[in-house]
């Protein structure tokens, strides 16, 4: 077996799946096990490298907004 690194894993792993299977892969990463996140990295600098300007500061002020949202926001009554 050749050595791969892990973003060519990852890449060889979702590379051939469909739209509906990629959504679905990150989907099902996303809020479970912490191992799933660097595949989540990967697929995330895929798409911020196929991405103009204006696409990359919509991702930037959204997470920005999360971030800053959730500080000021009152805490959810439990």
């Amino acid at each position: 077996m050749n050595n791969l690194d892990l973003r060519q894993a990852i890449i060889q792993r979702v590379q051939d799946k469909s739209g509906e299977e990629l959504k679905d892969v990150i989907e099902g990463s996303i809020g479970n096990d912490e191992r799933a996140l660097p595949g989540l990295g990967v697929l995330f600098e895929i798409i911020w490298k196929q991405s103009n300007a204006a696409s990359q500061n919509l991702m930037v002020d959204t997470l920005y907004n999360n971030f800053h949202t959730e500080e000021t926001a009152a805490p959810s009554p439990s």
